[in-house]
């Protein structure tokens, strides 16, 4: 894929014309207070005594969005003591993946970390496996999520699952053997995106924010320059479902981490490929230049939808350095 988007330098200036909604945080006070209110407290099964040997793992289970009951490993390094108060990163996944298995996150648990890592509700049937239902009567599903929900804020499944993200932070933090003041958010693509979200919305609650090539930014322009999934599942919604334009378009104004973004205080790294069509250049830089706290672009000029694996101990040293 050649370059298609912006030149680098405009890159580095571009902000997203969209507009904030009027009471955007007072509105997502209100949807994390009403789950809040429904929540139970965090439960933990240890699994995999006799695979994982001296690496410590539960299986867990928190309460997201409407008191939903959600999925997610918790891992912690073979050498840690159960009154270890760890530095802990909160790990979100890509689009279409579920949280998978253990061994799918046990690289920071090996490098000094707690890990909490979120499975993704209704997905979890495209490249890793997932458990957790978007509705109760319903279980994991193929991913095709973009427009489920879509004509009112309230009920958008990016809605549900950015509340999920923020939640999985408070969870995290609740545990015993979790340092509170040190916790990370992590994520790639549709991971980075609630990275991004989780970090705004928790605020001085996570100290470091990891975003790679994140998805769920710049929504309005992103469903019009690319035409690759899972942006082109909106707008090829939209070319039929022509009613609906004003309202899924105010809908995704709630839910974009790049308006999010101005209200992230955590030390953050991303990192973009400028060869990306999933998710174009222009849309990480809407949510990159919107923070104003410590942050650092790792840009990868010839990638595409993956940051290279040389970027996995970047992130190692700037945890190191940060956490």
């Amino acid at each position: 894929m050649p370059w298609f988007d912006l030149p680098e330098a405009e890159l580095k200036t571009y902000r997203t014309p969209t507009e904030e909604p009027e009471g955007l945080d007072a509105w997502w006070q209100t949807r994390l207070a009403e789950s809040r209110a429904q929540a139970q407290p965090p439960t933990l099964t240890p699994y995999g005594t006799d695979t994982y040997g001296p690496l410590p793992v539960w299986d867990a289970e928190f309460s997201g969005a409407n008191g939903d009951r959600i999925k997610a490993w918790y891992l912690r390094p073979p050498t840690s003591r159960a009154t270890d108060r760890l530095p802990t990163v909160v790990t979100y996944i890509g689009y279409g993946g579920g949280r998978g298995l253990p061994v799918e996150h046990v690289l920071l648990a090996t490098a000094g970390y707690a890990v909490f890592a979120m499975d993704t509700r209704g997905q979890g049937g495209r490249w890793s496996t997932g458990q957790t239902p978007d509705r109760a009567d319903a279980g994991p599903e193929h991913p095709g999520v973009m427009t489920r929900g879509i004509a009112t804020p309230e009920t958008y499944y990016y809605t549900r699952l950015m509340t999920d993200a923020a939640l999985a932070v408070e969870a995290a933090a609740s545990l015993d053997g979790v340092d509170p003041t040190r916790i990370a958010v992590s994520g790639g693509s549709q991971g980075g995106g609630l990275a991004l979200a989780a970090a705004a919305l928790k605020g001085d609650a996570v100290r470091v924010c990891h975003a790679d090539v994140p998805f769920l930014c710049d929504f309005q322009r992103a469903i019009t320059i690319t035409d690759a999934d899972p942006y082109a599942e909106i707008s090829q919604f939209l070319a039929h479902q022509t009613t609906l334009i004003p309202a899924a378009l105010n809908t995704l104004r709630y839910v974009d981490a790049a308006l999010l973004a101005r209200r992230i205080t955590a030390t953050t790294l991303m990192s973009v490929g400028l060869m990306d069509e999933v998710c174009p250049p222009s849309t990480v830089y809407a949510a990159y230049n919107e923070i104003q706290a410590p942050k650092t672009m790792a840009v990868f000029p010839f990638s595409g939808h993956q940051a290279p694996r040389t970027h996995d101990e970047t992130k190692l040293r700037h945890l190191h350095a940060h956490l």
